[in-house]
């Protein structure tokens, strides 16, 4: 098969799996360039590699430019490698886009995409070069860990963040507020009360899932999986919005809006990390946007009606098949995620290498956490911790279902229905 012929199937796999032919065409698809099998020859020189990646964070950043600095000192025919940032509201849209339109990255984090860029195959197989890679340890990765990432055996992406979402608190609003919670049976009827107290005793916020903001609702599986509800069943067919468990946790979520405004209500921005709100749902790794302002404790999710749980957000890294330069990339890839490098991305990243999930090591490069407290956010959170819901046709999934939800952010919503429309939009999608 001919470049232009694999490039023009990839990008219409990827088209009519994200429903972006609004915005791509073919036509663009089909005059890109590249080549059909391993990227340019092992002997090109002025290579130069491009990752897109949804952070700003400096130190992040920071981070990353200094490993593709150590690779390119060891590796001269790499004359540059760009770490290129897209706001993480439109970085789905905007990474498929480029992909289609022929101007593909060399290596991209994807998180809820990751399933239609292996179904389309437009990722780099990397497990065979991560195996022969001398000292990576490939057997060192949790197998949990690379399920979301892989097809028939094959990785796909390196599950480079394995986060599990906590609850941050600021202790200093719930002082104002004469509230005090116990960490160790705190249950989220318990984290609303104590919310509604301070936004009724200081007029900051009670709670707040971060990145929700009344339009990403699978951020919502923070709290309705305490509650034993599932957006769709296992094998990802049948929706289960309608259900008497999603009823419970959307009830719950509503009164906090609209009723005793332990939530802040739709049109209404909080920040933890500013001060403005007494607790917010957050991965760990957003710990660094911490800045020492107030005292803050961090603890595992509230327990719901159906006992204790943890959520698991995820990310990878893998190379585009659509990439110029796809054997260089893979290998910078595979030096970027080997054992001396991920335990330097660990300060921000959770990894997924057995050898370096223990608080202690965790915390050995992390200037905001501690090592008992990454134990007990993270280490002891990730077996038992469900992944966000993700599934084929995100993009689509996504804006179906928060259209429907979206009757449901006004004060005399009737939830049942409201969630029931839901099924109805998503469900043949799901079907498919």
């Amino acid at each position: 098969m001919s470049t232009k012929d694999h490039l023009m199937i990839t990008a219409r796999k990827l088209l009519g799996a994200l429903a972006l032919t609004a915005a791509v065409t073919l036509t663009a698809a089909c005059g890109a360039s590249g080549t059909s099998g391993g990227g340019a020859a092992a002997g090109s020189t002025d290579v130069k590699l491009r990752m897109t990646v949804w952070t700003s964070n400096e130190d992040q950043l920071k981070l990353f430019n200094s490993i593709g600095d150590a690779y390119k000192a060891e590796h001269p025919e790499v004359t540059s490698i760009t770490f290129e940032s897209l706001p993480f509201a439109d970085y789905n849209t905007t990474l498929t886009t480029q992909i289609a339109g022929g101007n593909a990255p060399d290596l991209a984090w994807m998180g809820d995409l990751s399933k239609d860029l292996i179904g389309a195959d437009a990722l780099v197989g990397l497990t065979d070069k991560l195996k022969a890679t001398n000292g990576w340890n490939y057997d060192d990765l949790e197998d949990s860990a690379t399920k979301e990432f892989s097809r028939d055996g094959k990785l796909y992406a390196y599950p480079f963040s394995n986060s599990p979402f906590a609850l941050y608190v600021n202790n200093d609003l719930l002082a104002k507020a004469g509230q005090k919670i116990d960490p160790k049976t705190l249950t989220w009827d318990q984290v609303a009360a104590a919310g509604a107290a301070v936004h009724a005793k200081t007029g900051k916020a009670g709670f707040v899932v971060r990145d929700f903001d009344y339009t990403a609702w699978n951020m919502l599986a923070t709290v309705w999986t305490g509650f034993g509800a599932s957006a769709w069943s296992a094998d990802g067919k049948t929706c289960e919005f309608g259900s008497p468990q999603m009823q419970q946790a959307f009830t719950f979520l509503h009164d906090a809006a609209f009723k005793t405004k332990a939530m802040p209500g739709p049109g209404t921005k909080a920040d933890f990390f500013a001060g403005d709100a007494a607790f917010t749902v957050a991965q760990v790794s957003r710990a660094s946007l911490l800045k020492g302002s107030f005292k803050f404790g961090l603890y595992p999710l509230p327990a719901g009606p159906a006992g204790k749980y943890s959520v698991l957000g995820q990310a990878g890294v893998g190379v585009l098949a659509a990439s110029k330069h796809r054997d260089q990339a893979t290998d910078f890839l595979a030096y970027l995620t080997n054992p001396a490098n991920a335990e330097k991305l660990a300060q921000f990243f959770p990894p997924p290498r057995k050898s370096l999930l223990t608080g202690e090591k965790l915390a050995a490069n992390n200037k905001v956490l501690s090592a008992a407290q990454l134990q007990e956010v993270v280490v002891d959170q990730l077996p038992k911790a469900v992944t966000l819901p993700n599934h084929t046709k995100p993009a689509e999934i996504a804006q179906k279902g928060k259209t429907a939800l979206d009757t449901l952010w006004k004060p005399d919503a009737d939830i049942p229905a409201v969630l029931n429309s839901v099924c109805a939009a998503i469900e043949p999608i799901l079907a498919k």
